[in-house]
């Protein structure tokens, strides 16, 4: 009945307006996309008062035309005291003139024409909310998208990929959800208000009457459901301990045949049997009430609502079927319409989550975003210097580095050497921008970093690494990459210089050549020489070489250090070296242990000290010559 369904829903009700009321981001995201787009919401508004009018004048159709059906043949209507149109004089006296078949005839008309009206509105309806729907999923896409690369990169690489993904894909769905769900809410409770007004206005006190009729009813089902369900329990938890005491009975039979406890156990399963038959018998007799209870509701309710009728409404000069023909055909879409809202709001509630974990994305509290603005960077002058710098990833861990150190000219190769975890990488991190000193500071010429514009800064980069990342692009679209407006000349020319050219110019489709998923149909070496064709494209101020070359054979390795040192000529070079061979040449070499710097010189000068250095070079000299034996 529709009293209970309807206290039910009100604080769902409330809750989902709340939520589309709120100051989170999505629901201010979908209130400003509506300022914008406020004529899809007009367009919408309307055509929802307009289904609910047309709904509303339906029932009335079918009022008179079951007025007219019931009289009795030959009788004249007084159209002018129908309850209806004694409020539109002009119809009454058109439809006087008329005979009984053609009034139904008009009737009829006007029904068909009514429904065809509200169909064009629903139409209206899908298609406003439809759009807008769309143009909010485009907009928190890109909002999605525009939030996570605004993040700094510690803020960033604390979340997974994949629910990143996630959050990009179920994000957009759930502003869908929301908007979609919210337009059928908005007509739903206008036609349960159409037919509350209908039934109102033929009687209040019949409908007063089911409302009670209707509660008594659910009061019965909620003394009956858990009395079923207690014993769907009870029933659950015997077969369970019987069975269980059988398998273990089975399982110990040699126990029970040694202690004599055969007839025992024999005894304590019959009485065991004998209270789950018990209870097996009440479940019987509560589960047995459902079926007669259920079948038999409808017929009270017809034969209630009929006495009522008769009782309440035999007094009016329309007759009492008509009236109740449309009472029962209005409480009936109103329970309908219930149930539509019901499962409307159980999907705004079930989107909640959903809507929260977006919400959660979107909000800035407890993240860290990318420094902005700043000096822009132009050109090195000079040199790079680091004063004193520390880094601690985290407040909870230990410093990767303390109290580094050094200068590295403009035009000269710097190498960072040492065991694994001794922070060579972390000084790599810190020039990229990835992360900022947590003690010290980094001067670029004559401005410290953390003034300079990021963006501008890390544009004048060149950064080859081990894991080498390419899109599912083309080798050209792949190279370009970062270098906007660069020709196939210039490509080719970078190519050539990263000793890459070769082995593209032998592939079937060459620079038109697709590399598939994080470039997996690429070896690691020719992975390599594209990323070094990249950088060598965007002719960086500075060259970091992150252990390009450790995860490679010897002949890729070969080519690749050939290519690096034809452009570390003029160019500032970082190389973080695991072969040693590969920075010999290097102008100064710092080698760090446990984040600090413990010597810095040149190859000769370190092997000549001793020392970490010395070790280092004697240990991969030793593993070389084993290999070559």
């Amino acid at each position: 009945m529709t009293s209970p369904t309807f206290m039910r829903l009100t604080p769902r009700l409330q809750r989902s307006l709340q939520s589309l009321l709120s100051q989170e981001p999505a629901a201010q995201l979908i209130r400003s996309t509506a300022r914008q787009q406020w004529r899809l919401i007009v367009l919408n508004l309307g055509s929802s008062l307009v289904e609910a009018f047309t709904e509303g004048a339906t029932l009335a159709v079918v009022f008179l035309a079951v007025q007219v059906l019931s009289a009795p043949a030959g009788t004249p209507f007084n159209w002018a005291s129908n309850p209806i149109l004694s409020r539109l004089p002009a119809a009454a006296n058109w439809l006087n003139g008329l005979p009984a078949t053609g009034v139904f005839a008009s009737l009829l008309a006007l029904a068909v024409l009514l429904q065809a009206l509200q169909s064009l509105t629903r139409f209206l309806i899908l298609v406003s909310v439809g759009c807008f729907a769309a143009r909010c999923r485009a907009l928190v896409t890109a909002l999605i998208h525009s939030q996570v690369l605004s993040f700094s990169f510690p803020c960033a690489s604390g979340y997974k990929v994949g629910d990143l993904t996630d959050y990009a894909g179920q994000g957009p769905e759930a502003i869908r959800l929301q908007i979609e769900m919210g337009s059928q809410l908005l007509v739903g409770v206008l036609l349960i208000a159409t037919y509350l007004s209908v039934l109102v206005g033929i009687s209040p006190w019949l409908l007063l009457a089911v409302l009670v009729m209707g509660g008594l009813i659910t009061m019965l089902q909620k003394q009956l459901l858990p009395r079923i369900r207690a014993g769907s329990e009870a029933v659950s938890q015997a077969q369970v301990a019987i069975s269980s005491r059988i398998t273990e009975d089975f399982q110990g039979l040699r126990l029970l045949h040694s202690s004599g406890q055969l007839d025992g156990a024999d005894q304590h399963l019959r009485s065991r049997m004998g209270e789950l038959e018990r209870q097996l018998r009440g479940q019987v007799r509560r589960l047995a009430v459902v079926g007669p209870f259920s079948s038999f509701l409808p017929i009270l309710a017809i034969a209630v609502i009929a006495g009522l009728s008769l009782l309440l409404l035999g007094g009016r000069s329309t007759g009492v079927l008509p009236s109740l023909v449309t009472f029962v055909l209005a409480l009936q879409r109103l329970n309908v319409r219930l149930s539509g809202v019901a499962s409307n709001v159980n999907q705004l509630a079930d989107n909640s989550g959903r809507l929260a974990r977006l919400n959660q994305l979107l909000s800035p509290a407890g993240k860290q975003f990318r420094r902005q603005g700043g000096i822009p960077f132009r050109q090195l002058q000079l040199q790079i210097r680091f004063e004193g710098v520390g880094l601690r990833y985290a407040p909870e861990l230990l410093p990767s580095l303390s109290d580094i150190s050094f200068t590295m000219p403009k035009g000269q190769m710097l190498a960072l050497v040492g065991p694994s975890g001794a922070g060579k990488s972390s000084i790599a991190d810190l020039l990229t921008g990835l992360y900022a000193p947590t003690a010290g500071e980094i001067w670029i010429d004559d401005t410290p970093l953390e003034q300079l514009e990021l963006s501008s800064w890390q544009q004048r980069l060149g950064v080859v690494s081990q894991d080498t990342f390419l899109f599912n692009a083309t080798i050209a679209e792949n190279i370009a990459f970062g270098t906007p407006g660069a020709k196939l000349a210039q490509i080719q020319a970078a190519c050539q210089a990263a000793q890459a050219a070769g082995f593209i110019e032998s592939l079937p489709q060459s620079y038109d050549t697709l590399v598939g998923e994080r470039g997996y149909r690429l070896s690691g070496g020719q992975r390599q020489r594209l990323s070094l064709a990249r950088a060598i494209l965007r002719d960086p101020e500075l060259l970091i070489l992150d252990e390009a070359t450790s995860a490679l054979d010897s002949q890729s390795e070969r080519l690749v250090q050939e290519a690096i040192e034809r452009f570390e000529h003029n160019h500032t070079v970082l190389v973080i070296a695991h072969r040693l061979s590969t920075i010999v040449r290097a102008d100064q070499i710092l080698v760090l242990e446990a984040g600090r710097v413990v010597q810095r010189g040149s190859h000769s000068s370190l092997l000549a000290e001793g020392g970490l250095y010395q070790q280092l070079w004697q240990q991969q000299s030793q593993t070389t010559h084993q290999a070559h034996a």
